[in-house]
């Protein structure tokens, strides 16, 4: 990343952070940045610490000596003048984290370099240490109000792109950035029903880190037939719909969804464990509350049996499971009987609540059913 690069993708950056936040600053000047060092500026910062700079770092200096509202938590980096070793600003900081790594003789957070200025019980830091073959320094992040350990990045641009990533994710800003995510997400939907599969996983985990709650959906589908995941996403996607970007569709929830919640809910029971079912039952939107009640009524009806998707499929993938040694190879032929029960339905993902589908469906072949055309 150099300067000709940094400095559109600061732009950018900053104007969103104004459409996002209007009321602070008004008049003031757009730019989140500072004026950019000067070449002696950063020839001096090295001198003095006794090393060159990692590229995107000595680059982003000669764009803008400092940054303001870097990300969530971290309120500003440091300039020239400001950079220092962790361990002689913060050595508290240093010394707190230097058990972390027990593998490395020398813990990372001892031996870096520190960027941020201002933050909320945090730092970021930068470790000289941790080189890859372009020269980049591995960047990391530690909160102490997490409770976790730091996260490492692998380069400084790839902690700005995170920072970035996480102001759209907060205050979704309206603006291209946004739509421009959107089209891709919509683009990705389309190619998984052709049959693609990593393109579009990278897309939707990408669109979800910028908060495109419809991304988030999509990407959990695939992930569900690959085995990948389990009903965390839930508890986002159908709570506080007022600052989504997209809201769930009900009817898909209770066909699709609810069925892999309540059986995930019955594993967690058995290691008593609370559940994304108990959460929504408890402090979910009426709505939902609504839809789990008429589920788990209808679950106790004579005669229940789960409904995989449209009546055609349903009947052919139901015949698949009782047909024994049979059953996979019919459940993927089943699998041309698919249609979409909602433009945001991508995969018959309540195959997966049916113990004998779970038992059936490896992660290579969920992967197999994901690279078949669909609907």
């Amino acid at each position: 990343m150099d300067r000709h690069a940094w400095k559109p993708f600061l732009q950018r950056w900053s104007e969103e952070w104004r459409i996002a936040r209007p009321d602070e600053e008004p008049d003031g000047d757009p730019w989140l940045g500072c004026p950019p060092a000067t070449e002696d500026e950063v020839q001096a910062l090295e001198a003095r610490l006794g090393c060159v700079l990692p590229p995107s770092f000595r680059e982003f200096l000669l764009v803008t000596n400092g940054w303001r509202h870097a990300g969530n938590f971290v309120w500003s980096l440091r300039g020239t003048e400001e950079i220092g070793w962790l361990a002689d600003l913060e050595p508290m900081w240093a010394e707190a984290y230097a058990d972390w790594d027990e593998e490395d003789a020398e813990p990372a957070a001892a031996r870096s370099l520190l960027i941020s200025l201002e933050a909320d019980a945090g730092v970021v830091y930068l470790d000289p240490g941790d080189v890859d073959e372009r020269g980049e320094w591995a960047a990391y992040d530690v909160f102490s109000w997490t409770g976790m350990g730091p996260d490492r990045y692998g380069s400084f641009y790839e902690k700005m792109y995170d920072f970035y990533a996480g102001f759209h994710a907060l205050d979704r800003p309206q603006c291209e950035t946004q739509r421009e995510w959107d089209a891709k997400v919509e683009d990705a939907r389309l190619a998984s029903l052709r049959g693609e599969v990593d393109c579009p996983l990278t897309v939707f985990a990408q669109a979800t880190r910028f908060g495109r709650d419809r991304a988030s959906f999509l990407h959990f589908q695939m992930q569900t037939l690959l085995r990948e995941v389990d009903d965390d996403p839930f508890y986002q996607l159908v709570t506080n719909s007022d600052t989504r970007s997209w809201v769930l569709d009900e009817d898909l929830f209770a066909a699709q969804a609810l069925p892999l919640l309540f059986t995930a809910h019955k594993k967690a029971r058995r290691f008593g464990l609370g559940s994304t079912l108990q959460f929504l039952r408890e402090r979910g939107p009426q709505r939902i509350k609504d839809l789990i009640a008429c589920h788990q009524a209808r679950r106790k009806e004579p005669g229940f049996r789960l409904r995989f998707g449209n009546p055609e499929f349903d009947v052919a993938a139901h015949a698949a499971l009782d047909a024994g040694q049979d059953a996979w190879p019919r459940l993927r032929d089943a699998l041309v009987h698919w249609r979409p029960l909602h433009e945001d339905h991508l995969a018959p993902i309540a195959l997966l609540a049916d113990p004998r589908a779970a038992r059936l469906i490896t992660p290579e072949r969920g992967r197999e059913l994901l690279a078949m055309r669909r609907g």
